[in-house]
């Protein structure tokens, strides 16, 4: 497996961006998964369903398992929010696994970037971002910069930068 993260500020476009490339990728026959890091507690669950109620009563992990897919929630209850090399663990093998977020860790990244929001750029403080899109030239930038409506040429850059996975230092725990 190989992996590239899509880092940048709240607002940027990272998941509008994810979401425009990962069907380009797999036109090209390529298998992709995604880790996305939320910021807030999220919930994929809601009150009045049976796995619901098995979270509720205090079950550590509630699988479900249809005829279209299953999915696997697993409560905290206090621990450590896992790091990203125990979610990639966790992950089946694919050709790429597209990280979303964790704009922290060690890994290839494309910054997406929109001067709009008023943040400062990533990548002058972060040796692993290899390029960036975003909706504006940036001549500050050293390292290429990508329109991010050029979704082809973006495709193009995290197969080329994207790293094996075992190459890589992220901890598991």
């Amino acid at each position: 497996m190989r992996i590239i993260g899509l880092a940048g500020w709240s607002g940027s476009g990272k998941t509008t961006l994810v979401t425009k490339v990962i069907p380009r990728l797999v036109a090209r026959g390529t298998s992709v998964s995604t880790i996305k890091h939320a910021h807030q507690g999220f919930d994929m669950d809601k009150p009045g369903k049976d796995s619901y109620a098995h979270r509720m009563a205090g079950a550590t992990e509630v699988l479900v398992g249809s005829a279209s897919r299953w999915v696997l929630l697993h409560e905290l209850r206090g621990a450590a929010e896992p790091r990203l090399g125990a979610l990639l663990a966790k992950v089946s093998p694919v050709d790429l696994v597209l990280v979303e977020g964790f704009k922290r860790e060690k890994l290839p990244k494309l910054e997406v970037h929109r001067p709009a929001l008023g943040k400062p750029l990533l990548h002058p403080d972060d040796d692993w971002i290899v390029a960036v899109a975003s909706d504006q030239p940036l001549t500050s930038a050293t390292v290429p910069v990508i329109s991010l409506d050029d979704v082809d040429k973006i495709v193009e850059v995290l197969l080329i930068e994207a790293m094996p996975i075992d190459k890589l230092e992220i901890s598991v725990s």
